[in-house]
């Protein structure tokens, strides 16, 4: 897959205190890659790197090979985190007004503005004030308003932030739509289930460095511990006494559980069938909260 947008080596300081320090990554076309993590951690001041509202101490962001300049910044879709619309604008005019502001015509503007707010459940708050929706819904027209010059590269910082379930599956699609016509996506989220459920590739950031970086599978698989998961029919204690064995999680029928390097996982699986059914055996991959935890140690 060709990488359309690229951090080489990206340093910023303030005041004399380096918020980031040597930060590379990709973001590929057609992918959606999330950026995570802590408060303070460089996500937002990547981004506003990314965007030039920021310029780098060092290193440079170029796109589809070619070094970024403000033509090709207009062709981007941008949600920052804090909110950026006219409370006293209708959520239609709103939008529309972006649209005007990327270029769109009238016509265009006004036709992409309604398609995108029945899209994301906003079709009957098109008349309705700015101030009057409720926060979640201030976000979903935010996120119309990224969107409403169809960007060929989408940049999102917490894009779920203030959503309900309901409304994070709505967004989460439009999302999914956008990266299968070909734009690369990148976005930040403290949520980390929704990261895991929604991200192909996965940018862990701590202290301003880059920590993981990487398909998220790959990443999964790179932090996978020898650790297993066994349920049998009868009580699973008997795995206290195995050699090698370092019980992690024990109740009842269900075990989980640590190997020593030397041993064979297949070795547990043969004790486990000795001494009746196995229901489950299998490695426990861990979770993004975990690796996240991990590289953050």
């Amino acid at each position: 897959m060709t990488s359309v947008l690229h951090l080489d080596g990206v340093d910023r300081s303030f005041g004399g205190r380096q918020v980031l320090s040597d930060v590379s990554f990709d973001v590929t076309a057609g992918r959606l890659t999330g950026f995570v993590g802590g408060n303070g951690a460089g996500k937002t001041t990547t981004m506003r790197i990314i965007l030039g509202v920021l310029a780098p101490d060092a290193g440079q962001v170029t796109w589809q090979g070619r070094q970024l300049t403000r033509d090709a910044r207009r062709r981007f879709g941008y949600m920052p985190e804090e909110r950026g619309l006219y409370p006293k604008m209708t959520t239609r005019e709103q939008v529309v007004h972006l649209g005007r502001l990327h270029g769109l015509g009238p016509a265009a503007a006004r036709r992409r503005t309604d398609e995108l707010l029945e899209r994301i459940g906003l079709g009957e708050r098109g008349d309705d004030l700015l101030e009057t929706l409720s926060l979640g819904n201030q976000q979903r027209a935010q996120i119309a308003a990224a969107l409403v010059h169809d960007p060929e590269v989408l940049i999102l910082d917490e894009p779920f932030s203030g959503l309900d379930p309901l409304a994070v599956d709505t967004v989460v699609a439009v999302l999914r739509e956008r990266a299968a016509a070909g734009a690369p996506v990148l976005f930040s989220s403290h949520q980390l289930d929704v990261v895991e459920r929604l991200c192909d590739d996965l940018v862990i950031i701590a202290g301003g460095t880059i920590r993981a970086a990487g398909p998220r599978d790959e990443l999964r698989a790179a932090y996978t511990s020898p650790r297993f998961e066994l349920v049998v029919d009868g009580d699973a204690g008997w795995l206290r006494d195995q050699a090698g064995v370092n019980l992690v999680d024990l109740d009842g029928r269900r075990a989980v559980f640590d190997l020593a390097p030397a041993v064979d996982d297949q070795s547990v699986l043969r004790a486990a069938l000795a001494r009746g059914p196995v229901r489950v055996f299998h490695p426990v991959t861990p979770s993004l909260a975990e690796i996240f935890r991990e590289v953050n140690q």
